[in-house]
């Protein structure tokens, strides 16, 4: 595609750019055009360096945190500001971890947008509930495992466990549950499910630092997360996925295969051997 056939970001425009989940190569094209053309780049505490060093020299990096546990702008204000630059007829580029509308804000950013009357585009990005698990080896589905996927929440609008979710109808009715933000409130989320009915050996993978150099991923269980990943030394950001697609890292870490792991050609079949089910 050439380049000239992308859309010019115009004066007066924000753009709400996913930069998927931190490998600066699964940013899209039109996100990296996106990049090159902004006069300010409003950008979350995710976004790594070698992303933001894709805008244009000249572009004004602003930094607006959006990190759990961490200081940030208030939300309202980032809004507020977006809508500022807009009508200042900069050409703006809110750039946000993974993608704009997976528990990403964007839809609250984008209603700001036209509550004001400023003109807008969303380009999605890749989320680390898919590309992370990728790059850990875990598919979200698998026709052996689960038809079906279930991406949740740990940490609710005060900093708590989401309280309007429905646990006990997740551990029945999810046969692979994909949690953001949870390791704060882990051992919580796994009593929770427990309580509902999921068993204790119910495989779990905590990936840390997703697609980048510093990824870490501890395969686990239900009953044993919150223990393990401690001793493991893990700490956010972090993906949890809980379900038997877990069972397939050991053949699909392609990552680890470079550093000499071996893989096994039917996990599935050898985890059930070693369990005797």
């Amino acid at each position: 595609m050439d380049r000239r056939s992308l859309p010019d970001l115009a004066p007066g425009w924000v753009w709400l750019v996913g930069a998927g989940p931190g490998d600066a190569g699964l940013l899209t094209r039109l996100g990296a055009h996106a990049l090159a053309q902004a006069d300010v780049v409003v950008y979350d505490a995710l976004v790594g360096d070698d992303v933001l060093a894709l805008a244009r020299p000249e572009a004004v990096l602003e930094y607006a945190g959006k990190r759990g546990g961490k200081a940030s702008r208030r939300q309202p204000d980032i809004s507020l500001r977006l809508v500022q630059l807009a009508r200042e007829g900069r050409r703006v580029v809110r750039l946000k971890g993974g993608d704009p509308f997976i528990f990403g804000r964007g839809g609250e950013e984008a209603l700001a947008l036209v509550a004001a009357g400023v003109p807008f585009r969303v380009v999605p990005g890749i989320t680390a509930g898919i590309g992370g698990l990728a790059y850990a080896g875990i598919p979200t589905t698998h026709r052996d495992t689960n038809a079906a996927v279930t991406f949740v929440t740990g940490h609710g609008a005060g900093g708590e466990v989401p309280d309007g979710l429905d646990w006990a109808a997740l551990a029945k009715g999810a046969p692979v549950l994909v949690i953001y933000m949870a390791l704060k409130h882990l051992a919580t989320i796994a009593a929770h499910l427990l309580a509902g009915g999921l068993d204790a050996d119910t495989p779990v993978a905590i990936v840390a630092q997703a697609t980048t150099p510093a990824q870490r991923v501890v395969e686990t269980t239900l009953a044993r997360a919150m223990a393990d990943t401690a001793d493991a030394g893990i700490e956010p950001p972090t993906m949890v996925v809980i379900g038997d697609v877990v069972r397939l890292r050991a053949g699909l870490d392609w990552l680890g295969a470079m550093t000499g792991r071996r893989l096994e050609a039917d996990p599935l079949a050898k985890a059930a051997r070693d369990t005797g089910s």
